[in-house]
């Protein structure tokens, strides 16, 4: 291998003398990541890929020495290429070589439990649950990709835990605060990536105590992902005293590996995602959980660091589970879209924080809030924040209560009213504003939701439009209001749940709309899990004067992002009974077993403006129901040559594709395979004539089987299946039917859904459907 690239290096060296190139480092480099595909060396001859990665880039750059330089992370694990720093005309040289699939600048993407796993009743007292028959996670390995750990969290203790499998090959790199003993049972292996980040944003500096050189956690995030998804029972856990109960993961039995590519100065390089997925295949993770990515307009899957780096994992049979995004309710948003991630939506549950507010009439109004400060004992004048205005900013803005929006000699003091607005739509904002301008509290009037923003400072309460405009008709009505806060309580199992959050993106996929995205649906509103105490809200706990307060270790958060590990650790159950099950089997038990009610027997509803029933395009298959999933009696089954067919389809070229997978690919264009990829539902983009597409299900239930399908079809679409009866035996296992949808409509029309189901008595094998008709061209 090493002797191919030389000559081929050489070759490339001698037409560049031939043409007389003048190669020039320019002052602005930046890093580009040299994809080269699938890597099919032998384990024991990986530093002859890195050393051919040293090798190329020398050619481009002069000398070995300015290659050692420049290279960040060569990629030999799970697939080859390297990160380097490379100025733009470099970059263009080396895409041209032998070999390389593509050339990406480096990007830089965002971060995106007592109640919520009772709430999904996942609990050890019952017998034939979810929990009991995954046996907790045991023998599954949930890599974290995220802002590191805190290990000395309760969460993580190791007293009950297996040693690490044999296969594992993983490290407990070492670094600031955390040494290479700090790993244990629990957390059997942790490293950290910055090369990328730095080349981008800068040296590191951790002097002031805000990050670590090392995986541990500084922000928090890293530490709540890890131990909803895999943390270990904690009795009397609770937010500075709300949603106290005990906290505990989904695969409280599983094994943690932690990937810290996020840092709390902000943001994660696409090169250092690349590297941990790299390491996380060659290390035996069986689960990524991978809570971030970044904003439309997407990035191709062929530029796509989490895309590329997922593809390279399911293939070797690893799981990878992504956040959707927090840019809902609208249409459009979903992001981590490539068909062989699980994307995940986010959800509430059952449990709200009510807190009451007198007015100085003695009328009382109640919002939401997770205030615990003081301060609640005393009336004190309220005003509207367009009435405050700051000299420099216009109403509308004051009106939000936009930073630097209102006037400090007015704000203080008081209590200020604000209304949610096009251009500031954040409860967290807002506090910000009135505490910097003197404010004494804030009530922030908003699109009713469930997701609580947290207030450390001033009490801060959000309610609806309505009870915002009670309060500020009494505000116009009296001489001196005035308004006193209430202490806020913990109430469970008041309030219809679950909805899909209103920050949740929704589909359809800007990218490959035939795709379902999301996935599934899981808990993802104010979410109690461990948190870290070197975190911002943790240093504001422990530097408080009083004594009796304690450095945050647990925390509320909201997000697609909390949603994301609560579907990584019901994974890790499902490996546990189904440890052959491919990825995209996983996927499908999720997406066809999911509920589309809740415990009341009404059809779950999605937040947003305006509140509607939830449809595919809010929750893919629907919400989660982790007792369904190990028994989903059919699944609709893929192999990576199914995603390769993809990606033929998506119009990328032979040479990409050969290069992604390994082996020489032929594509046969044809966009009808975008609709007949054997996902677990059917999206019609642009239905003009009859169209007909097929799926294939394999049987995992009963071996004598006999499945009727059932229609629920889309509004002004004809659905029809054959056959309509599927009978499974001994010798057929696999059995292939075709839908064929017709539009009754002559009308260009909206996306309508419905279902396909599959039954035989016992199992519900629940396919979405969604399909736009438009108008035929004559």
């Amino acid at each position: 291998m090493a002797l191919v690239w030389n000559l081929v290096i050489t070759f490339v060296i001698l037409v560049l003398q031939q043409q007389s190139w003048v190669l020039v480092t320019f002052a602005s480099s930046i890093v580009h990541i040299v994809y080269m595909g699938d890597n099919r060396i032998k384990q024991s001859e990986q530093h002859l890929v890195e050393d051919s990665h040293l090798d190329m880039l020398s050619s481009i750059l002069g000398s070995k020495d300015a290659a050692r330089k420049s290279i960040l992370y060569s990629y030999s694990h799970g697939f080859s290429g390297f990160a380097a720093v490379l100025s733009q005309p470099q970059a263009r040289l080396i895409a041209d070589f032998p070999g390389v699939v593509r050339v990406i600048p480096n990007k830089i993407l965002s971060l995106h439990t007592t109640r919520s796993w009772d709430f999904l009743n996942v609990k050890q007292e019952i017998i034939t649950g979810a929990l009991s028959r995954g046996q907790s996670g045991r023998g599954t390995i949930i890599g974290i990709m995220d802002t590191g750990i805190w290990p000395e969290s309760e969460s993580f203790r190791d007293e009950h835990m297996d040693n690490p499998p044999l296969h594992w090959r993983g490290i407990c790199q070492g670094g600031e605060n955390f040494d290479h003993s700090t790993c244990n049972r629990k957390i059997i292996g942790a490293r950290w990536y910055i090369k990328g980040y730095e080349a981008e944003i800068g040296k590191l500096n951790t002097s002031d105590g805000v990050e670590y050189l090392s995986p541990r956690d500084a922000s928090g995030h890293g530490t709540h992902t890890s131990s909803t998804a895999a943390g270990v029972a904690v009795e009397n856990a609770s937010f500075m005293g709300l949603a106290k109960g005990l906290a505990r993961g989904g695969a409280p039995s599983a094994w943690l590996a932690v990937y810290k590519i996020c840092w709390s100065t902000g943001g994660c390089s696409s090169a250092d995602i690349l590297a941990a997925f790299d390491d996380a295949i060659f290390d035996g993770v069986d689960i990524l959980s991978a809570s971030l990515g970044s904003d439309p307009p997407l990035p191709t899957y062929v530029e796509d660091a989490l895309a590329i780096g997922s593809f390279h994992a399911v293939a070797k049979g690893i799981s990878v589970v992504c956040s959707g995004g927090n840019s809902g309710p609208y249409s459009q948003t979903v992001i981590n879209t490539a068909p062989w991630i699980i994307t995940v939506a986010a959800s509430t549950i059952d449990r709200e924080f009510p807190s009451r507010i007198i007015l100085g009439n003695n009328q009382t109004v109640q919002g939401q809030s997770l205030y615990t400060g003081k301060d609640l004992s005393k009336f004190y004048p309220i005003v509207l924040g367009e009435d405050i205005a700051a000299s420099d900013a216009d109403e509308e803005s004051a009106r939000g209560c936009n930073s630097g929006s209102l006037n400090a000699t007015l704000a203080k003091g008081k209590a200020i009213l604000c209304f949610q607005s096009r251009s500031q739509r954040s409860a967290t904002v807002a506090i910000r504003t009135v505490t910097e301008a003197g404010g004494s509290g804030l009530i922030f009037a908003q699109f009713p939701t469930k997701d609580v923003d947290t207030s450390w400072s001033k009490p801060c309460v959000q309610v609806d439009f309505i009870t915002g405009t009670t309060i500020l008709s009494y505000i116009e009505a009296t001489r001196n209001p005035v308004v006193k806060f209430g202490k806020t309580k913990t109430v469970v199992g008041q309030q219809i749940s679950p909805e899909v959050a209103f920050f949740s993106s929704r589909g359809p996929s800007s990218l490959s709309p035939s795709v379902l995205k999301p996935d599934i649906a899981a808990p993802g509103v104010d979410i109690l899990a461990a948190w870290s105490p070197a975190s911002s809200a943790g240093r504001l706990l422990s530097d408080a004067k009083s004594k009796k307060l304690q450095p945050l270790t647990f925390n509320l958060e909201s997000g697609t992002s909390m949603a994301c590990p609560h579907i990584s650790g019901i994974v890790a159950l499902i490996k546990t009974v189904h440890p052959t099950w491919s990825p995209a089997a996983i996927k499908s038990a999720l997406v066809t077993t999911a509920s589309l009610k809740n415990e009341y027997d009404q059809y779950i509803w999605a937040e947003g403006a305006p509140h509607k029933q939830a449809d595919p395009f809010d929750y893919g298959g629907g919400h989660v129901d982790p007792n369904k999933v190990t028994d989903p009696g059919l699944v609709y089954d893929m192999k990576t040559s199914d995603y390769i067919h993809f990606l033929c389809s998506m119009d990328y070229n032979d040479t990409a594709i050969s290069s992604l997978t390994g082996f020489p690919t032929k594509c046969h264009k044809s966009h009808k395979y975008l609709l007949n990829m054997n996902l677990p539902s059917i999206v019609i983009p642009e239905l003009k004539q009859p169209l007909t597409v097929s799926r294939t299900v394999t049987n995992v239930g009963p071996v004598q089987s006999i499945y009727t399908a059932r229609v629920e079809p889309p509004i002004g679409v004809s659905v029809t299946v054959v056959p309509s009866t599927l009978t499974f035996g001994p010798k057929r296992k696999k059995m292939k039917f075709k839908v064929t949808f017709s539009s009754k409509l002559r009308i260009q029309s909206r996306f309508s859904f419905g279902y396909l189901f599959w039954e035989d008595g016992s199992h519900e094998v629940r396919m979405p459907l969604a399909v736009r008709s438009v108008v035929q061209e004559f």
